[in-house]
C-alpha cells in the first residue's frame, strides 16, 4: 500500500501532545463558568468524571484499531475494512467535513481575538486570517515534524497555563495568595454543590461530551507514527488522566474562588475578561491577566486548526487511495513523502470558507452547528468496527493476544459503556428541543443524520457494496516498517 511510503516522522513525545491540545480546547478557557452556573461545582466535577470515563474507554477502543491499523485514514479505514465499504466512504468524508469546517472556524475566531490588541488593528480580521492560514499550511507542507513540533509546543503552552492556574488556584483557596482565604464555603453556598437539578446536570453532561471531540485526531496521526505500538497505548492512557484532571482540578478552583451565583460566570458575550480563569488570576492581582489567557485562547484556536489542516489532508489522502475520493489527491510529495495535493487542496477549500464568511459569516457557523455534533456517529463506528475486529478474531479462532498489539482493557465492558454514552449524548441533544417546543432545532439535530444515511445507501446502490463478512475480513498485521 502508498501509505507504507508515508514519512513515519512523529514520535511518542508530538502524539501524547496531538491528542491533549485535541481534547483542551477554548471551551476550558471560555464555557467552563456557563458549566459551573447550570449544575453548580459538584455537578460539573461529576459530569466531566462520567465523561471522562467514557473517554477513556473511546480511546482505548480507537487505540485498538490504531495499533492494528495504523493509518492515515484511520476513521475511514477502520470502517472500510472491518464494516462495510458504504460505510468508511460516509464516514471518511463526514470526518473531513466536520475538520474543515473546525478548521475555517478556528481561524476566524483567531483574527477577533488577535483584535483585543489594539497594536494588531492595523489588519482587516480577514487578512490576519488568511495570515494564520498561510503559517499553519507552510507549517504542514515541509515536513510532518515540523506539524507535529508546532502542535507540541502550541498544546504545551495550553497545558503549562492549565497547571499555573491549579497551582496558583489552590495558594488563593488556601489564603496564601490574594490576600484572602476562600477556602471550600462556595460549595455549600445557596444550593450548591448540586444546583438545577437532573436537568442542569444533563444539559452539562452533554457540554462535557461534546468538548472532548478532537481527543480522537490522535488515530490519524498512527499513520505517521514512528512506532504506533508504543506511542498510541502511551497517549491514551496519558490523555485520560490529563484531560480529567485539568477539566476536573480546572473547575474545582474556579468553584472554589467564583460561586455558583456570580452572574459574570455565565459570560453569555464569550468575553476574555469574563473568562473564569481571567477572574482567578484577576483576584490574585496578576496584571495583564485578560491579556495571558486571550494570548493562551489564541494558541489554543491555531493549535486546533493546525490539527485540522493535518487531519482533512490526511483525510482526502487515505481516501483517495481507497478509491472513495478522485485518485490525484493521492499524490505524495518524492522529497517529504507529504500528501502535497491533498494539503494543496484543503488549504484552497480553508481559504474559500474564510472568503465566504465575510458575506455570509452566519451560513460558516450555523453549518458546524448542525455537523459538529456528529463527532458522535465517527465514534460509534468506532466503536463498531473494533467489535467487528474482535468478533473477527473469535470467528477465525484467532487468539486476540497474538493478533492485537494493544488490547483495550475490559472489553466487551468498554464498548457498551460508549455507546450508552453516545446514546445519551444524541437523544439529550435533542430531547431539550423537544420539551422546549423548538421543532426547528429539532429538524437541525436529526436531518444530518438522515443525509447521512442517505449518502450511506447511495454508495451502496451505486457501488454494490456488502458488509464483509467476519470469516473474510483480514487479520494479518499492517505492515508499517
Amino acid at each position: 500500500m502508498a501509505q507504507n511510503n508515508m514519512n513515519r516522522g512523529l514520535n511518542s513525545r508530538h502524539i501524547s501532545m496531538i491528542a491533549i491540545g485535541g481534547a483542551i480546547g477554548t471551551g476550558l478557557f471560555v464555557a467552563t463558568g456557563n458549566v459551573i452556573s447550570q449544575a453548580g461545582p459538584g455537578g460539573a466535577i461529576l459530569a466531566y468524571l462520567i465523561i471522562g470515563l467514557m473517554l477513556y474507554f473511546l480511546m482505548s477502543s480507537i487505540g485498538e484499531l490504531a495499533t492494528f491499523y495504523p493509518v492515515s485514514g484511520s476513521f475511514s479505514s477502520y470502517s472500510t475494512r472491518f464494516v462495510d465499504k458504504s460505510l468508511g466512504f460516509t464516514m471518511g468524508w463526514l470526518y473531513w467535513a466536520i475538520w474543515l469546517l473546525v478548521t475555517s472556524v478556528d481561524i476566524i475566531i483567531a483574527s477577533s481575538v488577535l483584535y483585543y490588541w489594539d497594536a494588531f488593528q492595523f489588519f482587516s480580521p480577514v487578512t490576519w486570517s488568511i495570515i494564520f492560514l498561510v503559517i499553519l499550511f507552510l507549517l504542514n507542507i515541509f515536513s510532518v515534524k515540523a506539524f507535529g513540533e508546532t502542535e507540541f509546543w502550541l498544546s504545551l503552552i495550553k497545558v503549562i497555563t492549565i497547571i499555573a492556574f491549579i497551582v496558583i488556584g489552590i495558594l488563593t483557596i488556601a489564603g496564601i495568595l490574594g490576600g484572602k482565604t476562600y477556602g471550600l464555603t462556595n460549595y455549600t453556598t445557596g444550593e450548591a454543590p448540586f444546583v438545577g437539578g437532573i436537568s442542569g446536570f444533563l444539559a452539562v453532561l452533554l457540554v462535557a461530551g461534546f468538548s472532548v471531540g478532537g481527543t480522537e485526531v490522535v488515530a490519524v496521526t498512527a499513520g505517521e507514527s514512528s512506532n504506533p505500538d508504543k506511542s498510541m497505548p502511551k497517549a491514551i492512557k496519558q490523555v485520560f488522566w490529563r484531560i480529567l484532571l485539568f477539566y476536573v482540578l480546572s473547575i474545582a478552583v474556579i468553584s472554589a474562588i467564583i460561586p455558583y451565583t456570580d452572574p459574570m460566570l455565565l459570560n453569555k458575550d464569550e468575553s476574555v475578561s469574563q473568562s473564569p480563569f481571567t477572574i482567578v488570576f484577576d483576584r490574585v492581582g496578576i496584571a495583564f491577566a485578560a491579556s495571558v489567557i486571550n494570548a493562551v485562547i489564541l494558541t489554543s484556536l491555531l493549535s486546533a486548526a493546525n490539527s485540522g489542516i493535518y487531519t482533512t489532508s490526511r483525510m482526502l489522502f487515505s481516501m483517495a487511495e481507497d478509491k472513495q475520493a478522485p485518485k490525484f489527491l493521492a499524490k505524495l510529495n518524492k522529497a517529504t513523502r507529504l500528501p502535497i495535493v491533498a494539503l494543496i487542496a484543503t488549504f484552497v477549500i480553508v481559504l474559500s470558507i474564510i472568503v465566504l464568511a465575510q458575506f455570509k459569516s452566519d451560513i460558516v457557523f450555523t453549518l458546524l452547528n448542525i455537523i459538529g455534533s456528529l463527532i458522535i456517529v465517527i465514534w460509534g463506528a468506532s466503536i463498531l468496527a473494533q467489535i467487528r475486529l474482535r468478533s473477527a478474531i473469535k470467528k477465525q479462532n484467532k487468539d486476540p493476544n497474538l493478533v492485537l498489539p494493544y488490547k483495550a482493557p475490559f472489553y466487551p465492558l468498554g464498548p457498551i459503556i460508549v455507546i450508552v454514552a453516545l446514546l445519551f449524548l444524541f437523544v439529550g441533544n435533542s430531547l431539550g428541543s423537544i420539551m422546549s417546543g423548538d421543532f426547528a432545532a429539532l429538524f437541525r439535530n436529526l436531518a444530518p443524520m438522515f443525509i447521512l444515511l442517505i449518502i450511506y445507501l447511495t454508495h451502496k446502490w451505486i457501488k454494490k457494496t456488502k458488509i464483509v463478512k467476519l470469516e473474510k475480513i483480514d487479520l494479518k498485521r499492517h505492515d508499517y516498517n
